[in-house]
């Protein structure tokens, strides 16, 4: 049987550097004991050498012993390991800028430089922790011919798992899979993708990584991130399933709690068409839609809203239509003459437009009493 793709939620460290983000210890405790009994494969925690604040918290998270292996993030500087080490993680993550332009503009180094940095610090880190991932930062900008060298000598330094950053988030469905698949081919290290959602497609993206040949994806609850965020947690692993058949460990009736549990923690409201979880992805209005859905919901539902821990619901609008209020007003009883009726669909388009929204049953009620 083929390996099921590994979900590794990084909401708690590439989630807390969206703007405005701050966990405190409780709620990251809460997030990491919901996402481990949920089924997550991996939680990567934070960033140690942020001093000992960070440090005491991921060693307070460390010591709940979750069901879930727990890794930090560090740069490739030993210092940055050091740190790691005294939470009690039982894996570490080694990040290191792959791309030409970030080598010289930012560490002003050079690729020799890089590849003697990285084998330092992961033969440090094998003596002291059980599990190491390799992050190639920039790596959707790396050339090739680099890549291709790191990851053998990642094999040779015996890296548990190499992470492809695309840290600006430039990549597009094609170019993940005709670029990935390669590296997959010359990879003796099973490989993670680490979408960005800057252009709108770290879902897709990250699909497009499952389809050649990687085997884990980076996510985080709601797609909270730098900048436009990370690949949502809920959206790929819904897609995983249901759109590439993929096994997936994650219960997924859980995510909408979870969701809920970091918006509230966030402060950032779900927008209403947010896919799996927004108020109205499960809600259908136009009379089209409820007549197909009473008739059969697949005709107008790709899963179930059950199986994410959502219930399906109509609403009333602009496109509803007469056959819908009728059903509406025959389920209640009420019999009304058609120019009442007629009456009746000008006053809902007219509250509509005056609301913005869409309306309830008590709404259709409220203006059944009016005409």
């Amino acid at each position: 049987m083929e390996q099921r793709v590994l979900l590794c939620d990084t909401t708690l460290r590439d989630g807390e550097q969206a703007p405005g983000v701050a966990f405190g210890l409780a709620e990251k405790e809460m997030i990491a004991r919901a996402l481990g009994d949920a089924g997550i494969d991996e939680l990567e925690v934070g960033v140690p050498a942020m001093g000992e604040g960070e440090i005491k918290t991921i060693s307070q998270l460390a010591a709940l012993h979750l069901p879930v292996r727990l890794i930090t993030w560090n740069r490739a500087v030993l210092s940055d390991l050091q740190a790691s080490y005294r939470t009690g993680v039982e894996g570490v993550g080694i990040s290191i800028p792959t791309s030409d332009q970030q080598i010289k503009n930012k560490l002003r180094k050079d690729r020799a430089w890089v590849l003697e940095q990285m084998g330092q610090c992961v033969l440090d880190a094998k003596k002291e922790v059980g599990y190491i991932v390799l992050g190639l930062e920039d790596a959707s900008r790396a050339d090739f011919a680099f890549l291709a060298e790191i990851l053998a000598e990642a094999q040779r330094l015996g890296v548990d798992r190499v992470r492809f950053a695309d840290t600006l988030g430039i990549l597009d469905p094609l170019k993940v899979f005709f670029t990935l698949q390669e590296l997959v081919k010359i990879s003796g290290v099973p490989l993670e993708f680490h979408a960005h959602n800057d252009l709108g497609m770290a879902t897709a993206n990250s699909l497009a990584a499952v389809q050649a040949g990687f085997k884990a994806l980076s996510v985080t609850v709601g797609g909270l991130g730098e900048r436009a965020g990370n690949a949502s947690l809920e959206e790929v692993a819904v897609a995983l399933k249901y759109s590439l058949n993929q096994e997936v460990q994650l219960d997924l009736k859980r995510l909408n709690s979870l969701c809920l549990m970091v918006s509230l923690a966030t402060d950032r409201k779900i927008p209403r068409a947010k896919p799996i979880i927004g108020e109205d992805v499960f809600t259908h209005t136009s009379s089209i839609h409820i007549d197909g859905i009473q008739k059969d919901f697949a005709n107008y539902q790709t899963y179930p809203p059950e199986s994410v821990g959502r219930e399906h619901s109509t609403s009333f609008g602009k496109y509803s239509g007469r056959k819908t209020i009728l059903r509406l007003l025959k389920a209640k009883g009420i019999e009304l003459d058609q120019e009442t009726i007629d009456e009746l669909l000008i006053q809902i388009l007219h509250q509509t437009q005056q609301l913005k929204r869409p309306l309830e049953e008590e709404d259709i009620m409220g203006i059944v009493v009016r005409c």
